[in-house]
């Protein structure tokens, strides 16, 4: 008499599948972003939706209690940054309040990238767990970006035949982030000042060097359940 296996609950799912669930609201997060920035309510839901992200970030990467400690004091001022309407150039504040959030990105990062590459047999999460650290990096390197714009206004210029506003939001350097770390090149934003060149160079070679390499040995390492079972 053959017993049927025990359906898998939602909680379950999502505790065993946390760099997917972290890689869809990523993408999503990607995708409906310029949809509802100029929508008023819809702006505010977003950036609600965006702090609980960080909450959803910090469980994803599953801390010990030290690591989570800082993570937790990391995630408070990115949390603040993500729910204040904050501009890019009004002071000391939303300056700061980039740093915390570069800080807690890149620290999310280090940690996901020390997860997924000390594996020796990657599964399907840690290929998920590869591809969350590829949307943080771009997401990333628009808070470097808006902190190159904050301290230097003048670091970016916007072609006026292309855009609507002179001077670049949270989305133009999202936008101008995930252009320049995919070789594609963002048409109607050109960075003018060093900082803000020598910042566009490092991350457009990142992101040639992570895909070619450690996303190519992370699939060539990648083996399917299913081919397992066949061995």
């Amino acid at each position: 008499m053959s017993h049927k296996p025990p359906k898998s609950t939602l909680a379950e799912i999502f505790t065993g599948h946390k760099f997917f669930v972290l890689f869809v609201y990523l993408l999503l997060a990607l995708v409906f972003y310029p949809n509802l920035i100029n929508s008023g309510y819809g702006y505010l839901v977003f950036r609600i939706v965006g702090s609980a992200g960080i909450l959803l970030t910090v469980y994803a990467i599953s801390l010990r209690r030290t690591m989570l400690i800082a993570g937790l004091l990391l995630a408070v001022p990115a949390l603040l940054h993500r729910m204040l309407l904050f501009e890019a150039d009004a002071g000391l504040f939303p300056l700061l309040g980039i740093v915390l959030s570069f800080a807690f990105d890149v620290f999310v990062v280090v940690v996901i990238f020390r997860r997924v590459f000390n594996r020796e047999q990657p599964n399907s999460e840690t290929v998920f767990g590869a591809l969350c650290i590829y949307l943080l990096v771009g997401f990333s390197f628009a808070s470097a970006y808006a902190m190159v714009a904050t301290l230097a206004p003048r670091a970016f210029y916007l072609d006026p035949l292309t855009n609507a506003h002179a001077v670049p939001d949270r989305f133009d350097f999202v936008y101008y982030s995930f252009a320049t770390m995919t070789s594609v090149g963002a048409a109607g934003i050109t960075a003018v000042s060093n900082q803000a060149r020598a910042l566009s160079i490092t991350e457009a070679i990142l992101g040639v060097l992570y895909l070619a390499v450690l996303i190519a040995r992370l699939m060539g390492a990648y083996r399917h359940p299913s081919l397992d079972r066949r061995d």
